[in-house]
This record gives structure tokens, C-alpha cells and sequence, in this order.
């Protein structure tokens, strides 16, 4: 496996996973008493070994593909596979959003919470559920490209009549603490015991590692700890009840009043009720992350509004409407990172760009990854407003075309990009790389995916005058062969050339 690509990630598209169960003769009572209700089905003897695909996808928390289509989406991981034995880039397979390390060096990457353990690399997860409750013996996945980077698994019943004994979170917390002497001085003494108690240990507090364990026992636990706490990461945290709406808000009671940044991606107990706590509880507020939180209501980012010293808030995947959004826009003028990717219900993106362009001033990174329906209007009032832009996402964006000038003066405007994805355009042509070449020097992350009207010229024109690029997706552009890869790659070594293929 390319040591580019260390994580679970876009590239790793596993594509189908089946498990086996050889049950254990020392259970034979706890399975045979809860079978009916569990399966519903005839008892199978104690001995047997089945094999069994995905039945279907639970959660996940995130996908390349767009919410209404089955292509590169992680619907694909259920049932049966059709593309085994066949490798290379292929619609019908699992595809996640992100991918490499290349996010963690752009303008709008988060700092790391401290004290993490070493041990957790994961950019995304996925939750399947099979037919059969079973004993795993063996989990097979099927990996079409860029094999290799799937980096833990865990099993569990989802029956509430399965024992489920709780777990000492502290435990798991101390084990993979960076600092060992906290474990050992909690179990010498009171006095160190208090010391290791106290609330400035837990500034930072990611409990995302332990995620599939957190109930509201957890939080209750730690509430006393947490006090002080600036930064809490519960992303992918309480599903399946896991979690109350009355716990997380006694949490915040008492443990939101310094709160500078929330991670909440993936958290299916929020309704609107929590973000109204939020908005109340959490004054100083900074960073909020709603990312694929698709339960929440839309009526309910109304309350988002109120917290006027956002600077970077994360909606992708989720159901803010236009309404809600053009209140937050408004009323949240000190925003530098947004992400809009996958909002399916804002009707007019060109209002929505309008309005950043008026009120945002200080917009550094925009996401707007699968936005339906921005024009070049929406581009103009966009680049003219937020000229300190460094990050812009519009991949996937249909009606934007190079023949308006949108891109032309999107480099002409923005002369601080760094980052620009204009994925699956066909319409980018050569005056707009030449532009960028021209305009945009800084520019480290680009992505033209899919075009056909860029040539070999104009790209060594870009890593020519781009010195700091060290990624260039040209995957499926047609007129850039293996041939010209392998040329561009001899002559500018320190950038990632992208060509995907499929066999």
C-alpha cells in the first residue's frame, strides 16, 4: 500500500465484507434461550458455520458519492457484491469523501486534541448490520484499489436482550493517555487520586476513540472532570439511544460554559432541543461540527444564529435549509470555515453566495462540494466578497461552466488560494489553469477530475509557476495519458500526480 494513504479513506473501497461464526459450546445455553427473539428464526445447531454478507448500512460518516444516486456511495457495502474478481475505480463500489493526508495541510484543517491515543488513525467509519447474530471467526473485505488501509473492526449486538456490561471508561481513557505517570497516580493515592482528577487534565477531551462504548453513564461519570473543559470531540458517540437528549444537556450545564469547540459528526441523539442547549450553554463557542448529524430537523439550525462568535462551522450532509442558514450567514459574520457539502435542501445556492459574499468577509475555506444549482452569479458575488479565501470545494457542481469566465475570475479574485477541487467539471479548459498559473501561486491542492479540455501544456505551465502544488488530480482527463503522468512526475517529483484507473 502508497504510504500516501495510511487511513480508512476514499481510495480504500472495500467493497463487500462477509462474516463467519463457529459458536462456542460454553454459550450454548445463552444462545439457544435467546435465538427466537434475536432471529426470529429456527434455532441452527451449535456447530454450524455460515457465511454472511452486509444486510444492510446503519451509519457511516461519509461518502463520495451523492445522496440520491447508489454510485461510490456506502450503500454499495450491502448484499452481495458484483464486481469481484475485477479491480480499479468502479461506480458500484464503497467510496469515502476523504482520502491521504493532504486535508491535514490545508487551511482548513483542525488542530489535533491532545492526548490521543497513537493508535487511532481513522478518517471515517462505516456501521453494517448482518442477518445472522453470530460469532465472528473471520471478517473477508474486498478492497478494489489502493488496498490496505482499513485499520480496525469491532463487533457487537444491537439486541437489547444481549449482555452488555459496562465498561470503566476512565480505564479506556487512561490506557492511551500520553502522559503514563496519570494512570499510575490515580491508583496510589487520595491526594494524587484528586490530582489526577482535576479538571485542568481535561482542556481536551476527544472520547471519538471509544465512541462505540459512550452512554450517558460515561458522561455522568466524567462530568465532574470536565469543568473547564475548551475542546470535546463526542463525534460518531450515542447512537441507538446510547445517549439522551436529558444526558447530553446535563453534561452541558455543567461543562459548556468554556466550551470553544464541539465535534459532533455523526451524532444521531441530536435533535433540536440539543442544539437549543448548545446556543445557550456554550457562550464562547467557536467551532461547531454538525457533519452527517442528518436527524436533526431543519427548523432546528434556526438556533445556530444566536452564536455570533462562530468562526468554523461544518454542516455537510445534513438538513439545514435556506432559510435557517441565510439567518446563520447573517448573524455569524466572523466565520473563516464553512462547510455547506451535500445540502440537499437549500433551493438557490447563487442567495447563499450572495449573502457570504456581503456578510463573511473573513471566509477562508468554503465547501460547497455537490451543490446542485450555484452559477457563475453566485461565483462573482462569491470571489468579490471573500478575496481571503484560501479553500474552495466545488466539486461536483454541474451547473457552473468555463465557457462564463467562473473560473477565470475565480483566479483572477482570489489570488490567495491554496486549495481548489473542481471535481467531475468537463468544462475546465486550459485559459483557466493558465489563470491559476498566472494568478493563484500559491496554490498546494488542485483537482480537475474529469475534464477533457485540459492539456499537457497548460499543466506544466501551472507546476511551473505553482512552486508550493503537491497534489494534481488530472484522474480521467482525457487528454492527460500514463504517458504525460510519467513526464510531469520525472520533471516536478514533489507533487502527487493523480490518474486513476480502471482494469
Amino acid at each position: 500500500m502508497s504510504p500516501v494513504f495510511p487511513m480508512l479513506t476514499v481510495l480504500s473501497m472495500f467493497y463487500y465484507m462477509c462474516l463467519r461464526r463457529r459458536a462456542r459450546t460454553a454459550t450454548r445455553g445463552e444462545m439457544n434461550s435467546r435465538r427466537a427473539i434475536e432471529s426470529n428464526t429456527r434455532a441452527l445447531p451449535i456447530n454450524v458455520e455460515i457465511v454472511q454478507y452486509a444486510k444492510e448500512v446503519l451509519d457511516f460518516s461519509s461518502h463520495y458519492g451523492s445522496e440520491n444516486s447508489m454510485s461510490y456511495t456506502m450503500w454499495n457495502l450491502a448484499g452481495i457484491p458484483n464486481v469481484y474478481p475485477s479491480s480499479g475505480d468502479f461506480t458500484q463500489t464503497a467510496v469515502f469523501r476523504t482520502y491521504g493526508t493532504w486535508w491535514d495541510h490545508c487551511p482548513s484543517a483542525r488542530l489535533p486534541f491532545k492526548r490521543m491515543p497513537p493508535t487511532f488513525c481513522s478518517q471515517d467509519y462505516v456501521e453494517l448490520a448482518f442477518e445472522e447474530p453470530v460469532y465472528p471467526t473471520a471478517v473477508h473485505i474486498l478492497e478494489t484499489y489502493h488496498p490496505g488501509a482499513v485499520v480496525r473492526i469491532l463487533a457487537c449486538s444491537a439486541n437489547p436482550y444481549s449482555q452488555n456490561p459496562p465498561a470503566e471508561l476512565i480505564q479506556l481513557i487512561l490506557s492511551h493517555l500520553t502522559v503514563p505517570d496519570l494512570c499510575r497516580l490515580a491508583q496510589t493515592c487520595k491526594l494524587l487520586y484528586q490530582h489526577c482528577c482535576d479538571p485542568l487534565q481535561y482542556i481536551h477531551l476527544s472520547l471519538q476513540p471509544y465512541w462505540a462504548r459512550i452512554n450517558d453513564t460515561s458522561l455522568e461519570y466524567l462530568q465532574s472532570r470536565c469543568t473547564l473543559i475548551q475542546w470535546l470531540n463526542l463525534s460518531w458517540t450515542g447512537n441507538r439511544g446510547a445517549i439522551s437528549v436529558s444526558g447530553f444537556s446535563r453534561f452541558l450545564k455543567v461543562c459548556g460554559s468554556e466550551l470553544v469547540r464541539l465535534e459532533l459528526s455523526c451524532g444521531h441523539f441530536l435533535n433540536e432541543t440539543c442544539l437549543e442547549v448548545i446556543t445557550e450553554l456554550c457562550p464562547n463557542l467557536q467551532e461547531l461540527n454538525l457533519s452527517s448529524c442528518d436527524k436533526i430537523p431543519p427548523q432546528a439550525f434556526n438556533h445556530i444564529a444566536k452564536v455570533g462568535s462562530l468562526k468554523r462551522l461544518i454542516l455537510y450532509r445534513t438538513k439545514v435549509e435556506q432559510t435557517a442558514l441565510l439567518s446563520i450567514l447573517n448573524f455569524c459574520s466572523e466565520l473563516q470555515h464553512l462547510s455547506l457539502g451535500s445540502c440537499v435542501m437549500i433551493e438557490d445556492y447563487d442567495l447563499i453566495a450572495s449573502m457570504m459574499g456581503a456578510k463573511c468577509k473573513k471566509l477562508r475555506s468554503l465547501d460547497l462540494w455537490r451543490c446542485k444549482n450555484i452559477t457563475e452569479s453566485g461565483i462573482a458575488e462569491l470571489a468579490s466578497g471573500c478575496q481571503l479565501l484560501e479553500e474552495l470545494d466545488l466539486g461536483w457542481c454541474p451547473t457552473l461552466q468555463s465557457s462564463t469566465g467562473c473560473f477565470t475570475n475565480l483566479a483572477r479574485k482570489l489570488p490567495n488560494l491554496q486549495k481548489l477541487f473542481l471535481t467531475a467539471n468537463r468544462s475546465v479548459c486550459d485559459a483557466d489553469i493558465e489563470e491559476l498559473a498566472a494568478n493563484c501561486t500559491h496554490l498546494r491542492q488542485l483537482d480537475i477530475l474529469g475534464t477533457r479540455m485540459v492539456s499537457p501544456a497548460s499543466l506544466r505551465k501551472l507546476l511551473e509557476s505553482c512552486k508550493d502544488l503537491s497534489l494534481l488530480d488530472v484522474s480521467f482527463c482525457s487528454q492527460i495519458d500514463n504517458r504525460v503522468v510519467l513526464e510531469l512526475n520525472a520533471n516536478f517529483p514533489n507533487v502527487l500526480i493523480k490518474k486513476s484507473f480502471t482494469q
